[in-house]
């Protein structure tokens, strides 16, 4: 844990947080700036700054967290289709380091993203 990210503190339940799903590994929440009717944030409990920055020893951590995410899919209704955002260094937008995925669905979602 990181004392100073949000994401820990959330990750270890310091802050008042909602989750969706929690395991050994792993918390899924609301974002409180939804981009879609669904927005969810599926993050490790262990601190990653971000995709650039995991290991080898990291691969049955992000199996289980794609896992979960499908599930969370199929339990949130988005049988039409969903999207799996992670954002990797601030020129991509990513504004909190500790890696995160971003499963958005509800409505069409267009391509190219941004």
């Amino acid at each position: 844990m990181s004392n100073d990210c949000l994401f820990c503190k959330i990750a270890q339940g310091l802050l008042s947080t909602e989750f969706l799903v929690e395991t050994d590994q792993l918390v899924a929440f609301r974002d409180l700036n939804p981009v879609a009717p669904t927005h969810i944030l599926v993050i490790p409990k262990k601190h990653i700054a971000s995709l650039a920055d995991l290991e080898l020893e990291d691969r049955a951590l992000m199996g289980e967290m794609m896992v979960a995410i499908r599930r969370l899919a199929e339990q949130l209704g988005l049988d039409e289709g969903f999207r799996v955002v992670v954002n990797t260094g601030p020129a991509a937008g990513q504004s909190v380091h500790h890696l995160h995925f971003h499963l958005l669905g509800g409505r069409s979602l267009q391509w190219p993203p941004g």
